[in-house]
């Protein structure tokens, strides 16, 4: 049985940089990273329906910058900035320091493997059939004219019967092994009604890049 490597924690250093930017010492590193969790937890939960693509946190001495990239940034900002100045001062509350944040759009949201998942997820969960979900989604990728390859995994008890199995999909190349490559990868699991929870993997190759 092959032991799999996360794709984005192999390339660390090479061309991924980390999610959490900071430095802490020893007594204070177990709450600093407590504090990134419970706030990746509530920014994805409160911006579900603005597709999130990434949360980037930066500590220094006294500051803290959060940037969050979406696929609709105006759901962010709401009317007047309504919505941004909201969420900036729920994480103020939660961190209970001053926090600089930043929205970032996410050009093509087709090629990002976080997005691909939520979808296939939420199709999951309306109880679509993996196939259908998870070719429409390569098709769209496929389109963008960006990706060199998408591989996704749907496992679980697919409609319901009693044995679980994994349907795999594919188009183009994924080489995993290749450091050079640039492969977005993301999992996450689904509750479908009457057949329990689904694990939805998804990778995504864009091309070579040297940093």
């Amino acid at each position: 049985m092959g032991q799999k490597i996360h794709p984005v924690g192999l390339r660390l250093g090479i061309n991924k940089g980390w999610k959490s930017n900071w430095y802490a010492e020893k007594d204070s590193y177990a709450e600093f990273l407590h504090n990134d969790l419970m706030v990746r937890k509530y920014i994805t939960a409160k911006l579900r329906s603005a597709g999130v693509h990434d949360i980037v946190i930066k500590r220094s001495m006294n500051k803290i910058a959060v940037e969050i990239t979406v696929a609709r940034p105006g759901v962010v900002i709401g009317r007047g900035g309504s919505g941004i100045e909201e969420l900036k001062k729920d994480l103020n509350r939660l961190l209970k320091t001053a926090v600089d944040l930043k929205i970032l759009e996410i050009k093509r949201p087709e090629t990002s493997a976080r997005l691909i998942s939520q979808n296939i997820k939420e199709q999951l969960e309306r109880r679509i059939v993996p196939k259908y979900a998870a070719q429409r989604e390569i098709d769209n990728a496929r389109n963008t004219g960006e990706v060199k390859g998408v591989r996704i995994w749907v496992s679980g008890r697919i409609k319901g019967v009693e044995i679980a199995r994994t349907e795999k999909f594919q188009w183009g190349t994924v080489p995993l092994q290749t450091l050079r490559a640039d492969i977005d990868y993301f999992y996450q699991s689904a509750l479908v009604p009457n057949a329990g929870k689904h694990g939805i993997k998804v990778w995504v190759y864009r091309g070579e890049k040297s940093n």
